[in-house]
């Protein structure tokens, strides 16, 4: 079944139509292009479409010092909406083909869909012409990681009752991807630099584009590519591939001894004994048991 034509006026419509018509030689792509414009059919339809040009206003043409993120997803800058005087997050995908345009509509559609304190709010997105871009509220505080790993000496470290609000924060956000939104949905990226901090610290996550919905009635995992972050991935969904809840909870459990400890998950400046975190808290535990 080929995806229906979208209707006029509707850019996130027309991108998935396009993106299915690029890969007509993959029934799999063009499957995974319906399910997900039938996915954004029902989803909440408050997100804004911006133009190119707004986003250009808003971060003084992508000005270098506007820039505070930079990764293989691509860049984020910081920019303002004079519209309605507020402080957002844009974040400039490379276009590698066909995947960069899947994460894409993967994330816009989620965060569509999803809707809770400690998952990060999507105001908006661009399509004009070739231009994939995301459109975030703004987390003044940062990440985890920027406050947690590889601090300079001058930087003082979030003290215990901060790491545990942003813990627990953090795992709500997980549980209602888990046991309350209207599909269940697994993470699948759970690491320090996807929790995002507000003025007061409250964590968000963020970062949608590997995440997968499923598994749905009788079925006990969801069968996938491998993907995710080395350090964070689950064990048994790297030799199996096969995707549940507790893959994002193996990953919680790494970024909660991180939390503890202020020790990367993989760092391999470290004696080879101690370079896998949760090897080496096993170690330890089984040294003083």
């Amino acid at each position: 079944m080929s995806p229906q034509v979208p209707k006029e006026g509707n850019p996130l419509a027309s991108l998935v139509h396009s993106i299915s018509l690029e890969s007509d030689t993959s029934h799999k792509h063009r499957v995974a292009a319906e399910e997900i414009l039938q996915i954004g059919n029902n989803a909440n339809n408050s997100a804004r479409v911006f133009t190119y040009a707004e986003l250009q206003a808003a971060t003084k043409n992508f000005k270098a010092e506007c820039l505070i993120g930079e990764g293989g997803f691509g860049r984020v800058y910081n920019g303002h909406l004079e519209d309605t005087n507020q402080d957002i997050a844009v974040k400039q995908l490379d276009r590698n083909g066909l995947q960069g345009n899947r994460e894409f509509l993967v994330e816009v559609l989620m965060l569509r869909l999803l809707h809770h304190p400690n998952l990060v709010n999507l105001i908006g997105y661009c399509t004009d012409d070739d231009h994939r871009i995301l459109v975030y509220e703004y987390m003044p505080n940062g990440s985890l990681e920027d406050h947690l790993l590889d601090l300079a000496p001058n930087k003082k470290p979030l003290d215990w009752h901060t790491r545990m609000k942003i813990a627990e924060g953090a795992a709500k956000g997980l549980e209602y991807l888990h046991d309350m939104a209207n599909l269940p949905v697994i993470y699948r990226d759970f690491k320090a630099s996807n929790i995002l901090l507000d003025e007061d610290y409250d964590p968000k996550l963020s970062d949608f584009s590997l995440a997968k919905v499923g598994p749905i009635g009788d079925k006990s995992h969801v069968s996938t590519r491998v993907m995710g972050t080395y350090g964070y991935c689950a064990p048994e969904y790297a030799l199996t591939g096969q995707l549940t809840t507790m893959s994002d909870v193996y990953s919680f459990g790494g970024v909660f001894l991180e939390i503890i400890t202020g020790r990367r998950a993989i760092d391999t400046s470290r004696p080879s004994n101690e370079q896998n975190l949760v090897q080496w808290v096993r170690l330890v535990n089984e040294v003083f048991s």
